[in-house]
């Protein structure tokens, strides 16, 4: 084994040697605070191994790698404090996509890769903090590994030891007959068509030790790192598709980082004793992000002299500012001489808190002599929940007449009830229409990594009473890179129908009706809230179909059904639909089918905090029939962060074998939800999502439906729209 025989390797050596030693004679206060970094991969560790380490709950880490053989693309999430996730794409720089230039050009070959790390326990004073990990999961084998570390601090180094299998450890130094094969034997085949977790190869092949420190120098921006690596890097995939053994003079790593801030950092490495590697961090914390606002004043408790009755005019003002200050648009107010309802939909506050002490303070200081004031929340003018605040109460709270006043002690929260009393005012139209930038990218692809659209989305709204909606949308495109989108027929071999696939063909169109429907909400009894509707639903589908929910109030569970009669929009129509399941081939390649008519939908269970272990999460579980006629489960996983940012998960496991799915064997993918009041100066309840879907396949595919009930009527066990608790 060589160790540091090059003159440069004893440099970094004596480099090293003189920072521990330096430290060691230090005072422990005299050093900043360790702040752990990420790997080459993306997660918390040292530079190609993991530690024990994890980031506070919440961080978001969005990372870059490169030495002369990857490039490393990754995002790591702390989801909660005990369990650390990674996505990561790799392009390797030596190889091609594929062997058809045609088809993906000089695109780098490209894989995906999911990470995960498990906490076991904290470090305590005897006890190192214990992790076990999985890398590369339902991956295509380049760096699937599994690990089994532990960390523990002393003064400013921070010391790991771990045992890796597979890529993490192929140095086979614990175990492992390396003249069996370059991985000991371990299986590096992968079931079906990829995507798939093999656990039966997991723990297995070579076994080797790993380890190292992680110094913080009395300079508090920068700490250094020192690694045994478990690899030998004989097996890599580059090594292994071009036939060029990786140099490795050291199993020796060594690696400096350098804060730039809480906000990011640089990192740099000496890997292998032959290669330089260079990679930067930028993250920020989910629990932490916080809005700035320029929001109106809140209105001051200073009632006018009491009145039985408001004039016309000063009713109808009451109804504006309702609308304006306390965020309840499209409302109605209502008096029956004892009470003053208010109904209508909140657009502004997340916080309820927040919406209705602005509406008792304006009802208040018109000076109505009222016993009590009603919110009844709507959606679309569904009632969802109601407020009862109580005036005489709420009088001596908004004056702090006693110690502890608290806006709870005056009101009361129960089902809607129906509405009494004369209409004052209202503020309510009959028609709206907006504008909204639409940005849409991917990566990963074949013909490029990053492909991008920019357009603008038309909408228009117009309400025929309180339960009919005719609505639409038009998508137009300004710029957009998905011209060099080349997938045509799916090249494994698969017949299902193209309800997914067919996608270039939607993105040729500059000007795209997206949507144009008849809607119908009501609601049945406390619980019960349905809707139908019919027309162009999406940008592939039209047809018509049915929501039921059953949502008691406050409860963590809800149940919904929905059931759709559908048919595929054909491309380059406005509003023509394929006749003929079979259609000609495209360029030469062989015929391919559409959807002609089919029914799809799907009972789902809601469940918020499931198990009362998952705190600020959402589960939902679906069973039904998706669009190409497969029959399956989809089970969706959100976790939702103080800010209101929410990160969640999907997969769809059907009736279909991998052999008939293809590529990625079943449907899975990732999303982010944003607040929009986190990136606007005025406060909203509209959201903003991105969605990541590793693999566009057809089955396991759902109607993109305009509607869900489920977050129509999210006042009744707030989850979209929960106050955010950062400060």
């Amino acid at each position: 084994m060589r160790f540091f025989s090059s003159p440069s390797h004893r440099f970094w050596f004596c480099t090293v040697a003189l920072a521990v030693s330096s430290a060691v004679s230090a005072d422990n206060f005299d050093h900043p605070e360790l702040v752990h970094s990420q790997t080459d991969f993306g997660g918390v560790g040292l530079m190609q191994m993991p530690t024990a380490r994890t980031a506070p709950e919440g961080e978001f880490t969005l990372g870059s790698t490169y030495n002369e053989d990857y490039i490393h693309f990754n995002t790591s999430l702390q989801l909660f404090p005990w369990l650390e996730t990674t996505v990561r794409y790799t392009q390797v720089h030596d190889l091609l996509y594929s062997d058809d230039p045609g088809f993906s050009g000089d695109t780098k070959y490209t894989d995906k890769s999911l990470d995960a790390k498990l906490r076991l326990w904290k470090e305590s004073f005897w006890l190192p903090e214990l992790a076990v990990g999985v890398r590369d999961i339902g991956g295509t084998g380049l760096f699937d590994g599994e690990y089994i570390v532990g960390s523990k601090r002393a003064g400013p180094f921070d010391f790991s030891l771990g045992i890796g299998w597979g890529y993490m450890g192929n140095r086979a130094n614990l175990k492992g007959d390396k003249n069996q094969s370059f991985d000991c034997g371990r299986d590096t085949s992968f079931s079906g068509r990829g995507g798939n977790v093999d656990i039966d190869r997991m723990f297995t092949g070579c076994t080797a030790l790993f380890g190292g420190l992680e110094y913080q120098t009395p300079y508090a921006p920068l700490s250094l790192k020192l690694e045994y690596d478990g690899n030998d890097y004989q097996g890599d995939f580059v090594s292994t598709e071009t036939g060029i053994p990786m140099e490795v003079n050291s199993p020796w790593n060594i690696g400096a980082v350098y804060r730039l801030g809480d906000w990011g950092a640089a990192r740099l490495a000496y890997e292998r004793g032959a290669a330089i590697t260079a990679g930067i961090s930028l993250n920020t914390n989910f629990n932490q992000v916080s809005s700035f606002w320029l929001d109106d004043k809140a209105p001051s408790y200073n009632p006018a002299a009491k009145r039985d009755d408001l004039s016309e005019e000063q009713w109808q003002t009451l109804s504006a500012s309702l609308a304006s200050v306390a965020g309840y648009k499209d409302n109605e107010v209502h008096f029956d001489g004892d009470t003053v309802t208010v109904i209508g939909e909140q657009r502004k506050y997340r916080n309820q808190d927040h919406a209705q002490t602005r509406a008792a303070t304006l009802i208040a200081n018109t000076g109505i002599d009222a016993k009590q004031y009603r919110i009844i929340d709507q959606a679309e003018r569904q009632p969802i929940t109601e407020t009862v605040i109580d005036a005489n109460t709420y009088a001596t709270v908004a004056t702090n007449s006693y110690v502890g006043a608290n806006p709870d002690d005056a009101r009361t929260r129960r089902q809607p009830q129906p509405t009494r009393g004369s209409l004052k005012a209202m503020d309510r139209k009959r028609f709206e229409a907006g504008l909204a930038p639409v940005f849409v990218q991917s990566f990963g692809g074949s013909e490029n990594f990053y492909m991008y659209s920019l357009g603008v989305a038309g909408n228009a709204a117009a309400r025929l009473g309180d339960h009919f909606m005719a609505s639409s949308s038009v998508y137009v495109n300004i710029a957009d890179t998905y011209d060099k989108f080349k997938y045509t027929v799916p090249p494994d071999g698969t017949d299902l129908k193209r309800v997914r696939t067919l996608n270039r063909q939607y993105l040729e169109d500059t000007v795209r009706v997206t949507n144009m429907q008849l809607t119908y909400l009501d609601h049945w009894g406390n619980n019960w809230y349905i809707q139908t509707y019919g027309g162009y639903l999406e940008t592939m589908f039209a047809g018509a179909g049915g929501e039921v929910l059953y949502r008691p109030m406050d409860s963590q569970f809800a149940v919904g059904l929905d059931a759709n009669y559908v048919k595929q929009r054909e491309p380059g129509s406005a509003f023509g639909l394929f006749k003929n399941e079979y259609q000609p081939a495209e360029n030469g390649n062989r015929a391919f089918r559409v959807q002609t008519g089919s029914t799809t939908g799907h009972a789902t269970l809601y469940w918020q905090n499931p198990l009362g272990l998952f705190h600020g999460t959402l589960a939902k579980i679906s069973a039904g029939r998706y669009l190409t006629e497969d029959v399956g489960v989809t089970v969706d996983v959100a976790k939702q962060f103080d800010s209101g940012i929410t990160v969640g998960a999907y997969a769809s496991k059907t009736d279909l074998s991998a052999d008939e799915y293809g590529e990625g064997s079943f449907t899975k993918g990732f999303y982010v939800s944003i607040p929009f009041d986190l990136l606007s100066v005025k406060p909203t309840t509209s959201r903003g999502r991105l969605s990541w879907q590793p693999l566009q396949r057809d089955g396991g595919q759902k109607l993109n439906r305009k509607y869900s009930l489920y977050e129509l009527t999210d006042d009744r066990a707030p989850w979209f729209a929960r106050p955010a608790t950062t400060d």
